[in-house]
């Protein structure tokens, strides 16, 4: 008796567990789709692209270690929703949207494919989320979604997972039902962030 109530309880602290974890706008999910499965490969393909151009920044003494993991973000003045700047936010605009805007060509169904940190920052977004900012917020933060911290259960979800992959379905602050994908990022063997696609199912 006793055992079966204390299998029954741990159960349901698991199932709280994940509902805190991912919240009621996010649900895990296998990848059950082809598509869901070419978006896995294309993700871990930009991984290695983003993680060699990281090594390739580290050793030519571009970036040391520390400004790589920096996550003293610094306030963009004026701006809202607020962007910040890292000590390499600059860097990663001229180097990694070349690979990123490369894989977000890939199928009309992507919506974004982005490279976070582990705190959910985007040091630089796709071209067409990066465009002048206007003063309109209501504009900017459609058009303009670079240098934010995307700190949402979602977003830290997809951060900091450490799992192969982490999928999720949620609903995007502009209104879009998504499905994210996300796969980890390592640097020197630490994990930086992940790199996470967006993308609509149909």
């Amino acid at each position: 008796m006793h055992g079966n109530v204390s299998r029954k309880l741990i159960v349901l602290l698991l199932l709280v567990a994940c509902v805190g974890a991912f919240g009621s706008t996010a649900v895990a999910d296998e990848l059950k789709s082809k598509f869901d499965k070419q978006v896995f490969e294309w993700a871990k393909q930009c991984r290695q692209e983003v993680k060699d151009q990281f090594d390739l920044m580290l050793t030519s003494g571009q970036l040391s270690v520390g400004q790589l993991f920096d996550t003293f973000y610094i306030p963009i003045p004026n701006t809202y929703p607020q962007k910040y700047h890292t000590q390499y936010d600059k860097i990663a605009d001229e180097v990694l949207r070349p690979i990123i805007d490369k894989y977000l060509k890939k199928d009309k169904r992507l919506v974004f494919f982005i490279a976070v940190d582990r705190n959910g920052y985007v040091s630089t977004h796709n071209t067409r989320y990066a465009q002048p900012l206007t003063g309109n917020p209501d504009v900017d933060s459609v058009r303009n979604r670079t240098k934010r911290i995307f700190n949402d259960r979602t977003g830290l979800a997809a951060a900091r997972n450490t799992n192969e992959y982490l999928l999720q379905h949620y609903s995007r602050d502009t209104g879009e039902q998504m499905s994210d994908l996300s796969v980890p990022l390592y640097i020197n063997n630490r994990h930086w962030g992940a790199i996470r696609v967006g993308y609509k199912s149909k």
